[in-house]
């Protein structure tokens, strides 16, 4: 035929074995996958010997193995052959099946035969039935068991496919086709109707299930060019011949060209399993089968897709921009190849196949799409948050804030969204608007949380300032109006604070039970601010109780110090200064903030004043209205100093305040003593004018005068040396025993110090050191003093002696001893 002839391939084996490896490469070979729907499988049945591998080889330009006539007429083709037609559109498949009622199987194997020509009628679109022209009209000629069989193993597919069925009559003779072929049909319409139907086939008609077709072809071995010719004729009738009109126009039933192997394979396991073979399940099947395939191929493409694994990559970083859009295109294009590869299965499982791909792609993306929405969700958070503080740095109100910025950002998130939606998918982004909704208030809350802290510290700290100090203030300066002080400093804050509080409290808007719970609990706030000074204070009261004592005592009522000239009342300034002191306990013993009145102070007075009288008269330890723990008519919140307490302090303030008492009394009588040992001015006169003369020697000789006064300073200088006036405290046999005893070891001293100070300034002058010693002794002096005694006119360690005669006034400390009993001393004038 001028073409050359594509190599035949074994489908089925004269043993029933399929070749599945041979299929496969044959397809590839041919690359039948790629036609579609677009192929014909074509089919030959007949006797044996009765030339169908000459007729397919030169009908369709195969090599199909053919008898050697010279060796005898014996079984040539064993089992089932494949190959392709050349040089014919569609691609057509031919299949050359074992001739039947040869002598090699026997009589009684007849199984193989029944099962080829299931198997042919199963996947052929076109069936050619070979046999010889003087066969027809026989009963029992060779064509009619092939016909039987035929229609026999057709009744038991359920639902038939359409097949072509074309007699090609063999070796024709003078008797025209015209006359042959009415016969033909005749006969094989009462086999038809002969052959015993299922009920549901039993009044179908032949031309249900059939095409019939007959062509005649003269003998190849005597009119081998005629023959030739018709076979060149009936060669065109295969072009197209899937088209409509051509010979298998109108088959149902196709199965794709990738689902050929596994289709036939399958067809032929069910014969071989001797079962009924259902065609429309079995197309579903295969469709099932190869559409599975298909899928799982475009998975695969899809996972290993170089524009899926960036996108995938890059989204794990961040935002990608376009990322829906991108998607889709990736997910359209492996289900584009996928609808291309399977449009000729059974649109149901192709449909199926289809959602069940779309649905694991989108599977595969979905972790992508969940992290890129979580990339929109995270950017919509930190918007709303940035955009929070920029709104309250402007001063808008909190809620109103949070409502701004919350829409601003749920819109953002919005119309990010739609760039990133899949169309493939319907997937609901309300999860994710929920979880960003969530978030933002969540970080509302903690941010109002630190606002409104940071709203509560300022005015705390506020308050603090404003109530602390000037509340130690006025416990220092205690009065009758302190409590009444504290009051209106405590009602003026709070109100001040509350009134910005509640201002402040408004932007938040907050429901109506929580912002008063704040209000309530400022006020307890400021409560405690006093509450905790009045405490502090309490904790100091002694020293307070001490500082008033000697402040009254010690100071008139102008406040000059008071210098006790024997004048003075000491007992009432006493009693004044102690009644001063007890009211400052009785100002700080409860806390006074709820202007209701009390007693304290009255029983304090009656107690610890008057108390002592009473007790002389009255024995009963019963009536001490200090042998409790709680005040009368005071809440025990409101107690700072129990009345156990007050007693307590009272009794160690009166011990530790009556040694400034006993220094007053003593300067008091010494200021006395002092008074009483002047002359009277009689006596001062007399000695005026009787040692008038005396005066007159001592101006006319400065000389004496010089003497005198040396004499003056030496006396001075062992009386303080001496400290005459403290030996004769205690007594006077006492004190001049002491003097006795260091009367000459001072003058010594004092002589040995006034000759070593005359040699140092005859040799060389120098700068005299300080008097370390005396200036000691004068800082421990005055340390005793003070410890002795708080009020400072009252104990001093210095003496001051006055003249009234010369206006001199000497003041002279005395010297610390040593370790040697040696004293030292200073003296200054002024």
């Amino acid at each position: 035929m001028g073409e050359e002839l594509c190599c035949s391939t074994q489908l089925i084996d004269g043993d029933g074995e399929f070749n599945v490896s041979g299929v496969e490469d044959f397809m590839r070979s041919v690359r039948l996958s790629e036609c579609g729907l677009s192929y014909a499988v074509v089919s030959i049945m007949g006797p044996q010997s009765s030339g169908k591998s000459t007729l397919l080889n030169h009908l369709f330009g195969t090599n199909f193995r053919e008898m050697d006539a010279f060796r005898g007429r014996n079984q040539t083709t064993r089992g089932i052959w494949l190959a392709q037609c050349v040089g014919i559109e569609p691609c057509t498949i031919i299949m050359d099946l074992e001739g039947t009622d040869g002598r090699e199987r026997g009589e009684d194997d007849t199984a193989f035969e029944k099962q080829s020509a299931l198997f042919a009628l199963a996947i052929s679109d076109i069936v050619l039935i070979n046999m010889w022209c003087h066969d027809i009209g026989r009963e029992q000629a060779a064509n009619k068991p092939l016909l039987k069989t035929v229609f026999q193993v057709m009744m038991r597919l359920f639902s038939p496919r359409k097949t072509t069925l074309l007699f090609v009559i063999r070796d024709k003779t003078k008797t025209p086709l015209e006359h042959l072929e009415p016969v033909l049909r005749e006969d094989i319409q009462k086999i038809w109707d002969a052959v015993s139907k299922p009920e549901a086939h039993k009044d179908t008609s032949l031309s249900e299930f059939f095409n019939v077709e007959v062509t005649a072809l003269s003998s190849f071995e005597e009119k081998e060019e005629q023959f030739k010719e018709q076979v060149a004729q009936l060669r065109q009738r295969f072009v197209h011949s899937i088209a409509p009109g051509g010979l298998a126009g109108d088959r149902r039933g196709v199965i794709p060209a990738s689902g050929f192997s596994f289709s036939s394979q399958q067809i032929w396991k069910v014969i071989r399993e001797n079962k009924d073979l259902d065609l429309p399940a079995h197309k579903v099947m295969v469709a099932t089968v190869r559409c599975e395939e298909i899928a799982n191929e475009k998975l695969s493409s899809l996972t290993s897709d170089d524009s899926w694994l960036e996108l995938a990559e890059a989204v794990q970083y961040g935002p990608v921009p376009g990322f829906g859009k991108k998607l889709s295109t990736i997910l359209d294009h492996s289900l584009s190849e996928y609808d291309k590869e399977a449009i000729y299965f059974d649109e149901g499982v192709r449909t199926a196949k289809r959602q069940q791909l779309e649905s694991r792609a989108l599977h595969l993306v979905r972790p992508a799409f969940q992290a890129m929405l979580g990339h929109l969700r995270s950017k919509a958070l930190d918007k709303f948050k940035g955009d929070l503080v920029k709104s309250l740095e402007s001063g808008k109100g909190f809620a109103a804030s949070v409502r701004d910025c919350t829409q601003s950002s749920m819109h953002e998130f919005d119309q990010a969204y739609e760039d990133v939606a899949i169309k493939q998918a319907d997937w609901d982004a309300s999860k994710i608007q929920e979880k960003l909704q969530r978030d933002i208030d969540a970080h509302a809350v903690s941010v109002q949380s630190a606002k409104l802290s940071e709203l509560t510290s300022h005015y705390e700290t506020q308050l603090t300032e404003g109530l602390a100090e000037p509340v130690e203030s006025l416990f220092d300066a205690s009065s009758k109006d302190t409590w009444a002080s504290i009051r209106n400093l405590y009602k003026r804050e709070i109100e001040n604070a509350l009134s910005g509080f509640r201002t402040s409290l408004s932007g938040f808007e907050m429901d109506r039970v929580t912002s008063d719970r704040m209000v309530v609990n400022l006020k307890d706030y400021a409560r405690s601010v006093v509450e905790k000074k009045s405490r502090e204070e309490a904790s100091k009261v002694l020293i307070h109780m001490k500082d008033r004592f000697s402040i009254m005592f010690s100071h008139d009522k102008e406040s000059f110090p008071r210098v006790w000239t024997g004048k003075e009342d000491i007992r009432k300034i006493t009693k004044d200064a102690r009644a001063a002191a007890l009211k400052l306990l009785s100002i700080m013993a409860v806390i006074r903030l709820d202007e209701k009145p009390d007693i304290i102070e009255n029983i304090l007075k009656s107690a610890l004043i008057e108390g002592p009288v009473a007790q002389d008269r009255i024995s009963t330890a019963s009536t001490d209205p200090l042998a409790s723990s709680t005040w009368e008519e005071v809440p025990p919140k409101n107690t700072v100093i129990t009345p156990v307490q007050c007693k307590s302090l009272w009794r160690q303030f009166k011990a530790e305040t009556e040694f400034t008492v006993t220094q007053a009394i003593s300067a008091q009588e010494a200021h006395k003593r002092s008074n009483s040992k002047l002359p009277p001015p009689w006596a001062i006169a007399a000695i005026a004018i009787l040692g008038f003369n005396e005066l007159m020697m001592l101006l006319r000789n400065p000389l004496y005068l010089l003497v005198f006064f040396v004499i003056f300073l030496l006396s001075k200088a062992l009386w303080v040396q001496l400290d005459v006036t403290r030996d004769f405290h205690s007594s006077t046999l006492s004190g001049i025993l002491s003097l006795s005893a260091r009367f000459l070891p001072t003058v010594m001293n004092l002589l040995r110090r006034l000759a070593s100070e005359g040699q140092g300034l005859q040799q060389a002058p120098e700068p005299l050191p300080p008097p370390l010693r005396s200036q000691s002794f004068r800082s421990q002096s005055q340390r005793q003093s003070q410890l002795a005694n708080p009020a400072p006119d009252v104990s001093s360690s210095s003496s001051t002696v006055s003249s009234p005669r010369n206006d001199i006034e000497y003041s002279i400390k005395r010297p610390k001893a040593d370790s040697d009993g040696e004293a030292s001393s200073a003296s200054s004038v002024a």
